[in-house]
């Protein structure tokens, strides 16, 4: 069941507010509510008023219990919120809002905008949010143009108006699928260097290469023309790990081929990727799985 308030609206405008159910909730994520709003320039901002819990006015702050990712596809305005002073945002703009979380956003009245937005909650986000991935001293992300996200909120609205069974779920899942965009592209936003991007692809591919040699981590920076210091930082920075750390699980990888695929003996495997002994790969490789390796192949096998 959803509430609209789409009958009698023109084309610029389009509100969709779900209701939810147990079986929703027990998703773990919901969408409460996805539309689009086309605001020409010396245009009123809302196009029209909003359910009381959401009710938006012009310059005024605005609290909600749920997360919202607001699209800027075109024109310019401005945004402010509880964690971040008023400042001008353009076309290509994401919002992220958070809930309890006081914020205002609006229009310049000499450009106008288009703005498509959804709102949802759940588990998933609260941990994501928890774990860093998104913070409400960050909720501006600038990442242009994107014909696959917002054909993901006009699908996410024809679904809401057909309300099939299920749609919950499929939508809520293209909720996190925005996200995740949203989050790819910012990361990759911060290594427009090409330079470094190719460099961090060279040492990847070096270690998928030599995951059964001896090859160090300075000694691959050295094969790149890069100084060690700066190397291990920026592999850390692109990846989220140190070249050491990738470098373990390249052999973690290989590991699961030789016990699946080979005949090789448990210290064989071990001493093929360079472990010290045995024991030290068995300890690692369990550390790693959440089971011996002799286990592993046990399970691999059946």
């Amino acid at each position: 069941m959803y509430l609209h308030f789409d009958t009698a609206m023109p084309k610029n405008e389009q509100l969709h507010y779900l209701a939810i159910n147990a079986v929703d909730e027990d998703w773990g994520i919901v969408v409460t509510t996805v539309g689009y709003q086309l605001i020409p320039s010396q245009s009123p901002y809302p196009l029209s008023r909003h359910p009381d819990k959401y009710n938006f006015s012009l310059h005024k702050q605005r609290t909600l219990n749920e997360y919202q990712l607001i699209y800027i596809t075109k024109g310019s305005g401005y945004f402010m919120s509880q964690s971040v002073r008023k400042q001008k945002i353009g076309e290509g703009t994401m919002i992220l809002l958070f809930p309890g979380e006081w914020h205002s956003y609006y229009p310049d009245s000499d450009t106008g905008w288009n703005e498509h937005w959804i709102g949802f909650r759940g588990q998933y986000i609260d941990k994501q949010v928890e774990n860093r991935f998104f913070g409400r001293e960050y909720p501006l992300f600038h990442i242009g143009h994107s014909s696959t996200i917002l054909r993901l909120y006009e699908d996410i609205l024809d679904l809401a108006r057909q309300e099939k069974i299920g749609y919950q779920q499929m939508i809520s899942g293209m909720a996190l699928h925005i996200l995740g965009s949203v989050y790819y592209k910012w990361k990759n936003s911060h290594f427009k260097d090409s330079y470094i991007e190719e460099k961090i692809m060279e040492a990847r591919q070096l270690i998928k290469d030599n995951v059964e040699g001896m090859l160090s981590q300075e000694e691959i920076a050295a094969k790149l023309g890069l100084g060690y210091s700066w190397f291990r930082r920026m592999f850390k920075e692109y990846t989220g790990v140190s070249p050491a750390q990738y470098q373990l699980r390249q052999k973690l990888l290989r590991a699961k081929e030789f016990l699946t695929d080979t005949s090789m003996n448990i210290s064989e495997v071990a001493y093929k990727l360079h472990f010290e002994s045995p024991g030290q790969f068995s300890t690692f490789f369990r550390k790693k799985e959440g089971m011996t390796p002799s286990r592993f192949r046990e399970e691999m096998r059946k």
